[in-house]
C-alpha cells in the first residue's frame, strides 16, 4: 500500500522528525525523545500535526437525523459551537469507530474520525442516507489539524486569534480568524488531558498557521510533539485508542462507553446495547498499575495469581509522569473493581498489578 503524506511532511523532515508509517500515512513519531516531548506537554506546551485525521461535512435539513441514525450519542443535545464525543456502532455489537461531532449550525455538522477508518466510516455512514435530505462531503484531504496541548496553550495562542481562549469551555469551538487566516475552527478539545486546543485549517493555510504557532509559543517553550508522546499522554488519561482498546468486535458497554450511549434516540443496533446495559456484561475494560517493576505491552496476558489467563493488555506503557507501568485491558467483570489484584504475564514472569480508577494521572 502506498503511504500518504500529510501536507507539512517536508516541514517535519526539516525539523528532524523520525517519520514512520501510521494509519496509512507517513507520520512524525518523535522529534527529540518521547520522554522529553511527553513532559513538554504535561508541564508547558507542545504542538502535534495530526492532519491524518478524517473530516466529513454533513449538511442539509436532515443532517442531524442522519447523525442520529449512525451515532450512539444523541446529536439533538448539541448546539451551535458544541462538540460531542461519540461512536459509530455496528450491527454485530462492536464499534465501527469513535469520533467527534461538531455542530456548526442546526443544518451543518463536522464529523472527525480516525485516519485508519476514513474509507470505512465514509462507506458506513453513506449507506444510512436513504431518503434523507442531506449532503455529505469528505474534506479529509483538504484540511490540516494541529493540536496545541499543555497548561501554557492559552498563553501560547491568545495573540493569534480574537477568540477568548481562556473562557472557552471544554468541548466547545469557534469558527474564527487565526494567525491572520479566515474560517479556522478553534476547538477546546484534545487527546492528552493536559488542556489546550485543536485548530482546523485548510491545506493552503497550514504552513502559515504552524509557523505562527511556533513563533507565538516560543516564549513558552513550545515544542513539536510526535505520535509516540501522544500515545503515552492519552494512555495516562485512559482515553481509548481505536484498534487497541475498542474495535469492530468490542462492545461499547464493556469498554465503558455507556455514558455516550443515549437511548433517547433510535440508533444502529440500539436494542443490543440497551439489553447489555440492563443485564450487565461479562467483561469490562479496566485500568491497572503495575506494583512490580515492568512495562506492560499490547497483547500481554492478564492473569490471576495462579497463572490462569483471564484477558490481555490492550494498551500499555511506562508512564513518564508516574514512573511505573500502566495499562488497560479486558477482564471478567468480577475482576474489574478498583483495588482488585491481577497479574501481567511478561515472558515467563507474573508481575503483580492493581486495578485502578481512571485517569491514571489526576489533573
Amino acid at each position: 500500500m502506498t503511504l500518504k503524506q500529510i501536507p507539512l511532511h517536508h516541514l517535519h523532515q526539516q525539523l528532524g522528525a523520525k517519520i514512520m508509517p501510521f494509519a496509512g500515512y507517513e507520520m512524525p513519531v518523535r522529534y527529540s525523545s518521547d520522554l522529553d516531548e511527553h513532559h513538554a506537554v504535561r508541564k508547558a506546551v507542545g504542538i502535534f500535526d495530526v492532519s491524518h485525521m478524517g473530516e466529513f461535512i454533513v449538511k442539509g435539513p436532515d443532517a442531524c437525523a442522519l447523525i442520529s441514525r449512525v451515532s450512539a450519542n444523541d446529536p439533538a443535545l448539541l448546539f451551535d459551537g458544541k462538540v460531542q464525543y461519540s461512536y459509530l456502532p455496528n450491527q454485530t455489537g462492536g464499534i465501527i469507530d469513535d469520533l467527534l461531532v461538531y455542530q456548526i449550525s442546526p443544518i451543518e455538522f463536522m464529523l472527525v474520525v480516525n485516519a485508519s477508518n476514513i474509507d470505512k466510516d465514509w462507506a458506513w455512514i453513506n449507506q444510512f442516507v436513504g431518503d434523507l435530505d442531506v449532503e455529505l462531503v469528505n474534506v479529509s484531504d483538504d484540511m490540516c489539524l494541529f493540536a496545541v496541548q499543555g497548561p501554557l496553550a492559552v498563553k501560547a495562542l491568545e495573540s493569534l486569534t480574537p477568540a477568548k481562549l481562556d473562557s472557552m469551555s471544554y468541548y466547545t469551538f469557534e469558527k474564527t480568524d487565526f494567525a491572520g487566516q479566515a474560517n479556522a475552527i478553534v476547538s477546546a478539545t484534545g487527546y492528552t488531558g493536559a488542556g489546550g486546543f485543536e485548530i482546523y485549517v485548510s491545506n493552503h493555510q497550514a504552513e502559515i498557521v504552524w509557523n505562527a504557532i511556533m513563533e507565538a509559543g516560543a516564549p513558552y517553550g513550545i515544542k513539536p510533539i510526535g505520535l509516540g508522546a501522544r500515545d503515552t499522554l492519552r494512555l495516562e488519561m485512559g482515553f481509548c485508542l481505536y484498534g487497541n482498546d475498542i474495535t469492530d468486535t468490542t462492545s461499547p458497554i464493556e469498554a465503558g462507553l455507556g455514558w455516550v450511549t443515549k437511548f433517547t434516540h433510535d440508533f444502529t443496533n440500539a436494542s443490543t446495547f440497551k439489553a447489555q446495559k440492563e443485564a450487565g456484561v461479562p467483561r469490562k475494560l479496566i485500568a491497572f498499575e503495575l506494583i512490580d517493576r515492568g512495562i506492560p505491552r499490547s497483547h500481554y496476558p492478564l492473569c490471576t495469581a495462579d497463572g490462569t489467563v483471564v484477558g490481555e493488555v490492550t494498551s500499555g506503557t511506562q508512564s513518564p509522569t508516574l514512573g511505573k507501568g500502566i495499562g488497560m485491558g479486558y477482564v471478567p467483570t468480577e475482576l474489574a473493581k478498583p483495588g482488585t489484584e491481577i497479574f501481567v504475564q511478561i515472558r515467563d514472569r507474573l508481575l503483580k498489578a492493581m486495578v485502578v480508577k481512571l485517569p491514571f494521572v489526576k489533573k
